[in-house]
This record gives structure tokens, sequence and C-alpha cells, in this order.
């Protein structure tokens, strides 16, 4: 039996339902805003379900997100808050670890948005250098090209942390990423600094045995955690640079999604979780299904 890293479950998705606002292009930002503490109140519902991860929600707080809507001066001081929730969490929890987020440039699922390297890793090593003293590892997470993957994955260095490096791949071809680029592709990725793991996320979780098959030859610690969205590889990218007009799938209940989780515990992954539309409910019957199959989360 395994020792199992068990992440939470999606923090935005989580926000605009118990927000009950609409989504904005600063979605989980502007949630965090408008109704403090329900952000640490989402961890809080995590932790009780069994999760050993609380993954900050600092994901969309970038510099090209804010500066469309006049915030870009908050930028610092919004990481403090959202990790102020996580800590607050965390020692009601008692237990468990923080991982800083730090999400695409561009905009989710838009490979073709991303910046050269050396921009890239200039903007993450800014955010990753706020978030140092205040998380356990960083986690660059829904990369969807290799370039990104690169510039975040050198950029996080600064934190002087662990850095947990995720992809988002094609969501009918897993050994892609959504760029087209092959999965297998981060291995010269890798070799221009070190990863303490590597994952995919924010895919159909149909799509993340492939993923894994081609992460696992990695040779590191390896994992995933699937949204509940539904199929987003194949629509139309909007000509305003936004994401494409993915919508929620109605039959990923928490028994189904389990079905998904400990197939890839089977294939080896030891750090697996859920992300968009993934809530405490599936995490909660992930947790037991470890449980009952003998494995301890850690």
């Amino acid at each position: 039996m395994a020792e199992i890293t068990l992440l939470d479950g999606g923090m935005g998705q989580e926000l605009v339902a118990r927000s009950g606002d609409e989504p904005t292009p600063l979605w989980a930002t502007r949630v965090m805003i408008d109704h403090p503490g329900l952000v640490a109140a989402i961890h809080d519902d995590y932790f009780a379900a069994g999760a050993s991860v609380a993954t900050t929600n600092t994901y969309n707080i970038l510099h090209d997100r804010l500066d469309r809507v006049g915030m870009d001066a908050q930028f610092h001081a919004l990481h403090l808050r959202a990790l102020m929730e996580a800590h607050e969490a965390r020692a009601r929890a008692g237990r468990g670890i923080i991982a800083g987020s730090m999400g695409p440039l561009g905009e989710s699922y838009r490979p073709d948005l991303t910046p050269p390297v050396e921009v890239s890793t200039a903007l993450y090593a800014e955010k990753a250098r706020i978030m140092a003293a205040h998380v356990d590892v960083i986690l660059c997470e829904t990369m969807s090209s290799l370039d990104l993957a690169k510039g975040a994955l050198i950029g996080a260095q600064a934190a002087g942390r662990p850095v947990w490096l995720s992809v988002s791949v094609d969501d009918r071809d897993g050994t892609r990423l959504r760029s087209g680029e092959p999965v297998a592709g981060l291995a010269d990725v890798l070799k221009a600094a070190p990863a303490a793991a590597v994952l995919a996320n924010c895919s159909m979780p149909e799509a993340m045995a492939a993923a894994l098959g081609a992460l696992r030859e990695l040779g590191l610690p390896f994992g995933a955690y699937a949204n509940g969205f539904s199929e987003i590889s194949h629509l139309p990218l909007p000509e305003d640079g936004s994401a494409p007009a993915y919508c929620a799938r109605h039959d990923l209940s928490p028994a189904r999604y389990v079905e998904f989780a400990m197939s890839w515990v089977a294939m080896g992954a030891t750090i697996v979780g859920g992300c968009c539309e993934v809530g405490p409910a599936h995490i909660a019957a992930l947790s037991r299904a470890l449980s009952e199959a003998g494995h301890r989360v850690v």
C-alpha cells in the first residue's frame, strides 16, 4: 500500500457557486475581495473532507489579469490575503501543507498566448518570492505548453521551496499538452530546473491515464487532479484572448470520480485530488476509498 498526498479540489468554481455572484474576468480573485472569509471556509471544507493540502487562491492573481481591471496595485496585497486564509484554515485543521498556486499567464487553456520564456520566468519569480515564506511547496498548475512550463518552473525556484509542475493535457489525447506538444517533452523542461513532482490537471479525467503514462517515465513522484468540465480541447478560441466557452458536466459524481482517481493510484500516482468542478464531496469520497484500500493519506 502507498502513502498518498490528497490534494483539495477546485477553488474558483466553488467560490463562484457559493457566492452567488456572476463570474467576472477576475472570478476567484473578485469573489475573495467581495466575500472575505469564503476562501478560508472552502479550505476548511476540504480539510474536513480529508485533504492534506490547501492550495492557495493565488492561481489568478497575475499582472495580466489585474491590469485589465485597474487593480494591479493590489497584486502583493491580494497574495497576502489568499495566503492568510489558507493559513487560518490549516491552523483550525491542525495539519496539512500549503501549496502556493501559480496559474498560466495569458489565459487558461490558451497555449497560443504563451509569452517568451524570459518574460514568464521573471513574472513567476516575482510571484514565487511573495509566497516563499508562507507556503510549503510551489504548485505551477494548468501549464499548457512546454515554454510556459519551463518559464514557470525556472521562476518558481526563486521561492527556495519544492516545486510541483502540473500540466493541462488535450482532453482527447492525454499524451499531448493543450499546445499539441508531447507530455514527454517535459523531460527537456526538467533539465532547466528541478521539480519535486510532476502532475496533470484541469483536463477531463478520461485523459489522465495517458498523461500519467508519460509522466511516470520522467522518474519523479507523479499524480493527477482532473476537472469536471466538458471537453475544452476542440472548442473555438475567442478572438479577445479569453478562455474557450467550456461548461460543467453533470455525470461526474463523487463515486465516478473516485473510480478514475483510484485507477491513477493503481498506476503509481502518489498525489491525487481534484480541480475545477470537483468539490469537497468528491474529495471526501476519495479519502474514504484510499483508506478502505489500505493507503495512508499523508
